[in-house]
């Protein structure tokens, strides 16, 4: 099935809990993938790496690790917060098919790349383009991708045996959904308002607003 970009956008979620489990053809699979390795990268340098998770005892220990987290920052809210934070669910990381982790290597490329010697995160910025390649394509397939974002990633380079400089910068749970919520979680669940476009676009210099 195929969409209009700008629906795809608009369709994007992060997914936690309508996932099915349901299997991920090999295809599809291979063309999300394809589609994040395609991405802009400073100097040509691709460097990142997708690790594939189908283990259940990986995702498990990951899980886990992931749960100890949420209660360090649960511990770190006011009681209001705290209470709102208890809704809201952070992963499928046993719901969902299978998981991506994308990692990083800022080596890749080197010792030169070109167009990093000024600004040193645009490794890193091309690692997030790759993700969002393979976000939108992902959509598209009519699958849903959820970020999981509460681990250590020392944890997580020792789980899945990644070695010392690279970084993971993804965990990211893949697979179909029962649907795409039409809000976002966190601004179904109260966490906070999407902001106006309006107040992000600045014209020529920051704070520069058009007429009228």
């Amino acid at each position: 099935m195929t969409h209009d970009l700008y629906e795809i956008v608009r369709r994007r979620r992060d997914v936690r809990a309508e996932f099915t489990g349901a299997p991920v053809p090999g295809p599809v699979l291979d063309r999300i993938l394809a589609a994040a390795h395609a991405a802009p990268s400073v100097g040509m340098s691709q460097p990142w790496d997708f690790v594939v998770v189908r283990d259940r005892a990986l995702r498990a220990a990951f899980h886990e690790h992931v749960s100890q987290e949420r209660e360090v920052y649960a511990a770190s809210l006011d009681p209001e917060a705290a209470a709102r934070f208890a809704r809201i669910k952070i992963d499928g990381i046993l719901e969902s098919t299978l998981s991506i982790v994308v990692t990083y290597d800022p080596e890749r490329g080197g010792p030169a790349v070109l167009g990093r010697h000024a600004i040193a995160d645009t490794g890193l910025y091309s690692v997030c383009l790759a993700i969002q390649n393979l976000w939108l394509a992902a959509t598209a397939e009519d699958l849903g991708v959820g970020w999981v974002s509460f681990y250590r990633e020392e944890f997580l380079r020792e789980l899945l045996g990644v070695p010392a400089g690279v970084r993971p910068i993804a965990w990211l749970c893949v697979g179909p959904v029962s649907r795409l919520q039409e809000v976002p979680d966190l601004e179904r669940h109260g966490w906070r308002g999407r902001r106006p476009l309006r107040l992000a676009r600045h014209e020529d210099r920051w704070g520069g607003r058009l007429p009228g």
